[in-house]
């Protein structure tokens, strides 16, 4: 896959000359909203088997070949290079990919049953091929240590189709609300504890669980050294049926950070006692919060380097947010409320408003801004192929076990593609 950014006067006819591939081919392959309407600094990806480049001043073949990690050879024969030392500045070269090496990752995604319902196992099949694990959300926590029931089987039996791994999920949501008061009476329990527990287990042996994930919230510095003994009671026990043990952890990004939301999470302990972990690296940009990116590329490389000086790489999951935001402006704080929306419903508001897509170079993501029919300005920040590839090459940088998705359901077909084009997908099953 090649990535190309629509500029201004191009078509999809004028787009698919460039590449010589089908004009119907990247309307395909991007599920295309608005094939009439391109948006300048839309991104589309063209289905090429490979990808161009167009050579640079001082560049050899050579330090091309090693940039891609692509054999010199390969690069020769597919460009049917007559006089391979010398390669003019501008000249475009196509780089094979199926020679590349692919590094293998593990790749998880959420599913909230509460939002997409009956409709989940779809969502987990349309997907299937592209993921390991998928964490159903959620079996919530109650004071007495015993878990809310919830309508699984399908999912369950859809993952396994799928050869994916299904990952229990415990959250102490409460009335839709992360609770301290909750967890706390349940953590500083050792009879909860194990309550929890054995109906965790006996949820999974009888359903087909193969993972337990812990998504504790909002616990408090008080709950810290509780949760990791939690975390190490499940671990022994879990290690007995084969069983995974992961948490999902809220982003830090130096140690001692203060506040609720933090303190109660043990970087370092998790990464000891859990198969792996799946760090929060996203909601920078928030539906309460001003205008910004919702999971900016410099952020989430603090978190991972901050992680990954307390616990191994190959435990490390990235998250990464598969929708936006749509802020009304003038931000006011308090007040304001961005509307979550996916990357189609982003082009085809940029497309129906005639916005121009815009991209920063730091958060490594799209934005547009737009006036609404009642002459209200909007501001945008969504993800696209751009800022996912740039997630994808900081997870091969740091040589990372995978990453994650929150949330199944939203629209974003250039996504998988993109995996692909990038890895081998373990399955685990």
């Amino acid at each position: 896959m090649e990535i190309h950014v629509v500029s201004p006067g191009e078509s999809l006819w004028s787009i698919a000359q460039t590449y010589g591939v089908p004009f119907q081919s990247i309307i395909d392959t991007n599920q295309l909203p608005n094939p009439e309407q391109l948006v300048v600094g839309q991104a589309l990806l063209i289905p090429v088997p490979g990808r161009f480049h167009w050579v640079e001043q001082g560049e050899s073949l050579w330090s091309i070949s090693r940039q891609y990690n692509v054999p010199l050879e390969a690069i020769i024969q597919v460009n049917q290079l007559e006089y391979p030392e010398h390669i003019p500045t501008g000249f475009r070269l196509l780089i094979p990919t199926d020679v590349r090496q692919k590094p293998a990752v593990d790749v998880g995604a959420y599913v909230d049953l509460g939002i997409t319902g009956e409709e989940s196992p779809q969502y987990v099949n349309e997907v299937g091929p592209y993921i390991t694990y998928v964490q159903i959300f959620s079996y919530e926590l109650n004071e007495d240590g015993s878990l809310t029931p919830i309508d699984d089987q399908a999912i369950i039996n859809t993952a396994y189709a799928n050869d994916v791994v299904p990952l229990l999920v415990i959250t102490n949501l409460e009335e839709g609300a992360f609770s301290t008061e909750l967890v706390t009476t349940v953590l500083q329990s050792e009879e909860l504890q194990n309550r929890l527990l054995d109906e965790a287990i006996a949820i999974m042996d009888e359903k087909g669980y193969l993972g337990l994930d812990f998504d504790l919230e909002y616990l408090g510095a008080q709950n810290r050294e509780a949760y990791n003994e939690l975390m190490r009671k499940a671990k022994v026990r879990l290690d007995e049926r084969g069983y995974f043990l992961s948490s999902a952890l809220a982003p830090q990004v130096e140690p001692g950070m203060t506040g609720v939301l933090y303190e109660g999470h043990d970087y370092a302990a998790h990464g000891e006692i859990a198969d792996f972990v799946f760090l929060m690296t996203y909601e920078w940009g928030w539906t309460g919060g001003p205008p910004m990116a919702v999971a900016p590329i410099s952020q989430v490389r603090r978190v991972i380097e901050y992680a990954a000086s307390v616990m191994p790489n190959d435990k490390i999951m990235m998250g990464i947010p598969l929708y936006g935001y749509d802020w009304t402006l003038p931000f006011e704080e308090g007040v304001t409320r961005a509307r979550a929306i996916d990357h189609q419903e982003a082009i085809r508001l940029a497309a129906t408003y005639n916005a121009v897509i815009e991209y920063d170079p730091v958060a490594q993501s799209p934005f547009f801004t737009y006036v609404d029919e009642n002459g209200l300005e909007h501001e945008v920040w969504f993800e696209d192929a751009r800022s996912i590839q740039a997630k994808f090459d900081l997870v091969k940088e740091l040589g990372l076990r995978g990453f994650y998705y929150w949330v199944l359901g939203w629209d974003f077909p250039q996504n998988w593609l993109l995996i692909e084009d990038n890895f081998v997908v373990n399955k685990r099953v």
